[in-house]
């Protein structure tokens, strides 16, 4: 079982939003249209290159990355932001499954909030997309964190919450429940390729886990008899076989 931390663990999507805003305003940037979710899923080298080339901050990647980092961690230590139900859910599942991390935040971010959480015992592998040559949509990082757990991805189960995180572990080819973010929600389009949607953490269960999984082979089992309608040669009267009369 895969988590995802910003969003699902951590209702922290709106501090990096902060902490990029303010980067961007003391350098005297520019915040493009879109920037919030096009952001999202992307790993500290991704978004502060787009924070440098689309936002106009005039740093290198690595300050910009340092910059942001230094204001979220700040608050992180005032006070951590979890989601209502995120450490008792985790406890939960890691009762039957043991647990990956796949994440786009920082390695210092991701050590910081598992110790002040008290979950860093609960997760048998954690990886950052620093660690992994794309950033979410990719699905690099779910890849590697099955990879560390010594699972294949498809036989994993993955919670995320964003439109970037849905399609990162759908494409993975992760069973995906989807925990839509109430700040930053997913699009129709991406909420779509979840095997279950729940409305809080405290329906996610080993049993609606299972739920999950037995709708995605339903869905593919679909699927493959749909592939098998439609490759079906249609009934042709000039062939040396048409059907019978």
């Amino acid at each position: 079982m895969i988590f995802d931390l910003d969003g699902v663990i951590m209702d922290s999507e709106q501090l990096w939003d902060q902490a990029r805003r303010e980067t961007v305003e003391e350098h005297q940037g520019i915040w493009p249209e879109g920037a919030t979710q096009a952001m999202q899923g992307m790993s500290s080298k991704e978004w502060a290159a787009y924070l440098r080339d689309r936002a106009r901050v005039d740093l290198s990647t690595d300050e910009i990355v340092a910059g942001v980092l230094q204001k979220l961690l700040a608050s992180y230590r005032g006070g951590l932001p979890l989601i209502p139900g995120a450490v008792e859910a985790v406890q939960r599942i890691s009762q039957t499954w043991p647990l990956g991390l796949a994440s786009s935040s920082n390695r210092e971010v991701i050590d910081t909030v598992l110790e002040l959480s008290g979950l860093v015992d609960r997760f048998a592998a954690t990886v950052s997309s620093e660690e992994v040559p794309r950033g979410k949509p990719a699905p690099d990082v779910y890849v590697e964190a099955a990879r560390r757990l010594g699972v294949p991805p498809s036989k994993c189960s993955a919670v995320e919450d964003s439109a970037n995180g849905i399609r990162s572990a759908s494409t993975a080819t992760t069973c995906v429940v989807a925990v839509p973010n109430p700040h930053y929600p997913p699009d129709g389009q991406a909420l779509s390729r979840a095997d279950l949607v729940l409305s809080s953490l405290d329906e996610l269960t080993a049993e609606a886990i299972a739920m999950a999984d037995r709708l995605r082979n339903a869905r593919k089992e679909d699927q493959i008899d749909e592939a098998e309608v439609e490759s079906f040669p249609a009934s042709d009267p000039h062939s040396d076989w048409a059907g019978p009369p």
